[in-house]
């Protein structure tokens, strides 16, 4: 029997992350939406991937977040000549002690922005996500286990092709998140530009703690989580692989896998996370729709022949949730 949430730990837990997402959206104007999804990966200590042009504030909000629960910030410019050993560490002879030390890389950090991910080849790409997953990092004959919270942001350009890597399927899994970062409305952008023209440029405060941020954590892991959500989560990831059984047959050529057991992983963790920082101790099947996209559009693969019909991710999403039964 899942023990209830107090009403007062949700209120004072739903207005410290309150607090927070207003301090990061002080200074990342027209992302209001962006920033709630990242604090809900943070709050599931969950990486995420960022899509979208240049110049749509991805790296301020990343550094901002950092700031506003002082935590470590790294940011990895990748490029076609970046190697394994310029991510993760690497061994430095000391020539007073006639011995090899171990130089820990930039992902050692908090909150790692990986800029432009897919224009690193994969072996670089393989030695960050490999961290990710294993959250550690082994440098010589010394394994180092990465600082808590560990979350990457790793961002990728849509508009260019040339001179990139690809991430394949097997590593997108691994994200618990695919967002699609879009402009801002012009209203906000203006704000934007008043910013940059005046002097009073916003600069976010630390108003937290990471040790706060654990407190909070453990609070949206205990979101009460009803069997019927639970199974609603596992049908519509399951719809995702066998379409033909919610009534789908025309998207069966269409899909060539369907999203793997992580998405109902991330799909429940992520739910809690949105409720609670929402306001409630419970997690609603619109909490779960609302997540859907973000959460299968990079783990589902399409056959050749959806690209020539026009058919992406998000129109197969936009159809699973309406074919699969809501509780």
């Amino acid at each position: 029997m899942e023990q209830r949430l107090e009403e007062r730990q949700v209120d004072r837990a739903a207005a410290r992350l309150g607090e927070i997402q207003r301090a990061v959206s002080a200074v990342v104007v027209g992302q209001d939406r962006l920033v709630e999804t990242v604090l809900v990966a943070l709050l599931c200590r969950g990486h995420v991937l960022l899509e979208g042009v240049p110049g749509l504030a991805k790296t301020l909000l990343v550094r901002s977040l950092a700031s506003v629960v002082g935590g470590a910030f790294q940011r990895l410019q990748f490029t076609p000549d970046l190697l394994p050993a310029d991510v993760t560490g690497t061994l430095i002879f000391d020539p007073k002690t006639s011995e090899f030390v171990a130089h820990k890389g930039p992902v050692f950090a908090n909150l790692v922005l990986a800029d432009e991910i897919n224009r690193a080849p994969a072996k670089v790409q393989s030695a960050l996500l490999e961290a990710m997953e294993e959250r550690q990092v082994t440098i010589g004959d010394e394994t180092f286990l990465l600082p808590e919270p560990f979350v990457v942001l790793a961002t990728q350009n849509p508009i260019e092709q040339e001179g990139t890597y690809p991430l394949p399927e097997a590593q997108l899994d691994r994200f618990l998140f695919k967002v699609l970062v879009d402009y801002p409305a012009l209203d906000e952008e203006r704000k934007v530009l008043e910013y940059h023209l005046g002097e009073a440029f916003p600069t976010a405060q630390c108003i937290t703690s990471l040790d706060e941020l654990g407190e909070l954590e453990q609070v949206a892991r205990e979101v009460y989580l009803d069997d019927r959500i639970r199974s609603y989560i596992v049908n519509l990831v399951a719809a995702s692989r066998r379409p033909a059984e919610v009534g789908l047959g025309d998207l069966a050529p269409l899909i060539a896998f369907g999203a793997s057991p992580r998405a109902s992983i991330a799909l429940a963790v992520g739910s809690r996370a949105l409720a609670l920082v929402r306001g409630r101790a419970f997690v609603t099947p619109e909490d779960v729709k609302e997540l859907a996209p973000a959460v299968l559009r990079h783990r589902m693969v399409l056959t050749y022949e959806a690209e020539a019909e026009g058919v992406g991710a998000e129109d197969v999403v936009e159809r699973l949730l309406l074919a699969v039964e809501v509780p």
